[in-house]
C-alpha cells in the first residue's frame, strides 16, 4: 500500500547478519500507514556474501532477497536498487539491528513533504554505551568537519540510516562500491544544492560482530574510503570551477586569432628578418 500517493522501498545491505536480519524486517513490517496498512511496500536485502543463513531467515519473512557476492557496502545498495526502480522513496537501514524502524517514520515524512535527502543522525540522538567505537567517532567527527571546512555545510553525521526521493537520487549518479556510498551520496546532495534535512536516531549496540569496525582491516578501510571520497569529490569540484572560470575568461578576453596571423604575414620577409 502507499503512503500518501508515494510508493516506498526500503533497501538493507546485509552480511552474515542471521542474528539480526529478522528483528529487523519484522521491525519495518510493523510500521503501518494512516490507512493502518504497512508503510514500507518493498524491502529488498542485499546479501553481501554472507556464509551464515542470512538469506534463508531474510526470505522467510516474505521480503525480496537479491544477492551480490563481491563485497562492499556501496555494491550492496546498488545491487539492491535495482528492484526499487517504481519506488518514489528509498530508505536505507542496516541489518544489525543498531537502529529501530519506528524512527524511519520522521525521515520518510520528510522526504513526503519535499526533502531530498533525509538524513538519521547519530550524534544527534541517544548512543547506547560500546554502540560506537572511538575509530567511529573520530572519524565520522572529522568526516563532517571536512563537510564544513571545503562546502560549508554543517552535518553531523554519516549515518546509513537515511531516506531519499528516487528523483534526486537517480541525479546522483551514486558509484562509489564500497565504505565512501554514505558520504558520496552527502556531498554530492550539497553539491547540487539539494534540500537535506537530519532528524536525531537512537543508536543501540548491534548484534554479533561488524564487519567494518569490529575489525582493524575494515576499519582502515572504511577511513581510507571515506576520506578518498571526500579528496575525489573536491578535485572533481575544483576542476569544473577552474574550467568554468577558464571559459569565463576566454568570453571577456576574446582573440581573434586569424586577424594576428594576417597582420604577421603581411610583414614582408625581409621585415622580419630585420626585425629579428
Amino acid at each position: 500500500m502507499t503512503h500518501k500517493n508515494k510508493h516506498i522501498a526500503c533497501i538493507i545491505p546485509a552480511r552474515d547478519e542471521a542474528e539480526s536480519i529478522g528483528l529487523v524486517i519484522e521491525g519495518l513490517q510493523q510500521l503501518k500507514n494512516s490507512d493502518n496498512q504497512p508503510l514500507i511496500d518493498n524491502i529488498v536485502v542485499c546479501d553481501n556474501g554472507s556464509t551464515d543463513n542470512t538469506s534463508a531467515i531474510a526470505q522467510s519473512f516474505g521480503v525480496n532477497v537479491v544477492k551480490q557476492p563481491q563485497p562492499g557496502y556501496g555494491i550492496a545498495c546498488l545491487t539492491a536498487l535495482n528492484k526499487t526502480k517504481n519506488s518514489d522513496i528509498i530508505l536505507f537501514i542496516d541489518g544489525d539491528n543498531a537502529f529501530r524502524a519506528e524512527q524511519a517514520q520522521l525521515l520518510i515524512d520528510s522526504i513526503n513533504n519535499g526533502i531530498d535527502l533525509a538524513i538519521g543522525s547519530r550524534a544527534l540522538g541517544d548512543i547506547e554505551k560500546g554502540a560506537l567505537t572511538l575509530p567511529q567517532r573520530f572519524g565520522n567527527w572529522l568526516a563532517c568537519h571536512l563537510i564544513r571546512l571545503f562546502w560549508n555545510r554543517t552535518v553531523s553525521d554519516l549515518g546509513p540510516f537515511r531516506a531519499i526521493s528516487q528523483s534526486a537520487l537517480k541525479k546522483l549518479n551514486m558509484c562509489d562500491e564500497s565504505f565512501g556510498w554514505t558520504i558520496e551520496m552527502q556531498i554530492k546532495a550539497i553539491q547540487q544544492g539539494m534540500m537535506i534535512v537530519e532528524h536525531p536516531v537512537d543508536t543501540y549496540c548491534r548484534l554479533g560482530y561488524s564487519k567494518i569496525s569490529g575489525t582493524i582491516k575494515g576499519t582502515i578501510g572504511a577511513g581510507v574510503g571515506i576520506l578518498s571520497m571526500i579528496t575525489k569529490l573536491q578535485w572533481q569540484q575544483y576542476k569544473k570551477l577552474n574550467k568554468k572560470q577558464n571559459k569565463k575568461q576566454q568570453k571577456k578576453n576574446p582573440m581573434d586569432s586569424r586577424q594576428l596571423y594576417t597582420n604577421f604575414s603581411d610583414i614582408s620577409p625581409s621585415k622580419k628578418i630585420q626585425d629579428s
